[in-house]
């Protein structure tokens, strides 16, 4: 099927949002056992770790850890965020910088100030939209970020998102409590789905849509590694202990361009992959070969997918062995360990 579909059904009991365009599965939420992404706890500082400049926290879901502190001792009472998914064994990633994030709105505690996403660019718009975030944030010293997605919405579903963020944040931060205690709990993947894909779509919310619309047979091809490239292309993302190893391969295809060919097509599918997978961490890509001149061809085209794509990836480069690596959030957690 042609064009954009957002679909909200079950898989195995769990809450799950699919992303399908032009009938391939672009992206995947599924809920897990593990905190959520965007909860918010009071959390008890617990001990430091020396030389890290980090510190354990003890919250209701267990310990978690949190980086770039000083200062602080234990036994003091600090309101964080979880920021993305634990490794095996090892504690829950949080940040003191705390964010309210809806589809138009998000406010920030610690950071004063009203702003607008910049790819706002029309004049009018950003000023009847600066208009609603001075109305809706006055008289509070937290600051306000109207996404890209309020240029586009009525401005009175703007001004109920600025209210419901405004009012949560306030909730929040204002709590008093000092035992460790789970203050917001974070979005489940339908209301992510709503939240950040914002793009034009048609939205299919009956019960057994997942089935009747192809998407547990590309979930169950994703457990795979294989991914098809185009022609006899194909490229292997499999996860590792250390890292996710990308293979490209170019299969019978023998003639000169066929390197070129497939790792243009990775650079254009891999961020798709590794989403509906839920990896991420170090990813290492093995390359068909190609000119060493068409390596800024490739690096241009992954960029151009990366500013597509929500989750923090950091293109590292070349390795002396023609490798390219990127390093990215741990924003997912993988589709082998939500479902085994």
């Amino acid at each position: 099927m042609k064009g954009r579909q957002i679909l909200l059904d079950h898989i195995d009991g769990r809450e799950a949002a699919a992303l399908m365009v032009d009938g391939h599965l672009d992206d995947l939420l599924i809920d897990a056992d593990a905190p959520r992404p965007g909860t918010i706890y009071r959390a008890v500082t617990d001990r430091p770790v020396k030389g890290q400049g980090g510190i354990f926290l003890k919250t209701p879901d267990g310990s978690a850890y949190l980086r770039g502190v000083k200062g602080i001792g234990q036994g003091e009472e600090l309101r964080v965020q979880v920021t993305g998914y634990a490794e095996p064994g090892k504690a829950i990633p949080v940040t003191h910088k705390i964010l309210f994030k809806s589809r138009y709105a998000i406010v920030t505690p610690d950071a004063p100030g009203l702003n607008l996403s910049r790819s706002i660019r029309d004049d009018d718009v950003r000023d009847a939209l600066l208009a609603l975030a001075h109305d809706g944030m006055d008289g509070s010293p937290m600051g306000l970020i109207l996404r890209s997605a309020s240029a586009e919405a009525d401005l009175e579903d703007v001004a109920e998102d600025i209210t419901a963020m405004r009012d949560l944040a306030e909730a929040v931060m204002g709590d008093t409590g000092q035992a460790p205690e789970t203050l917001s709990e974070g979005d489940g993947p339908h209301t992510l789905a709503w939240r950040d894909w914002v793009a034009p779509a048609q939205v299919v919310t009956e019960p057994g849509c997942f089935e009747a619309q192809g998407v547990l047979d590309a979930v169950d091809a994703a457990r795979g590694a294989y991914v098809a490239l185009g022609g006899d292309a194909s490229m292997m993302v499999e996860a590792t202990r250390a890292l996710v190893a990308v293979d490209v391969n170019t299969g019978s295809d023998g003639s000169f361009a066929a390197g070129t060919r497939a790792n243009l097509a990775c650079a254009r599918m891999l961020l798709s992959a590794l989403r509906v997978r839920g990896l991420g961490g170090q990813i290492t890509i093995d390359l068909a070969p190609m000119p060493k001149k068409e390596r800024k061809t490739f690096e241009a085209v992954l960029r151009a997918a990366l500013r597509q794509d929500d989750i923090d990836t950091v293109m590292a480069g070349w390795t002396p062995l023609g490798h390219f690596e990127l390093q990215r959030k741990r924003a997912r957690i993988p589709l082998s360990q939500v479902l085994p």
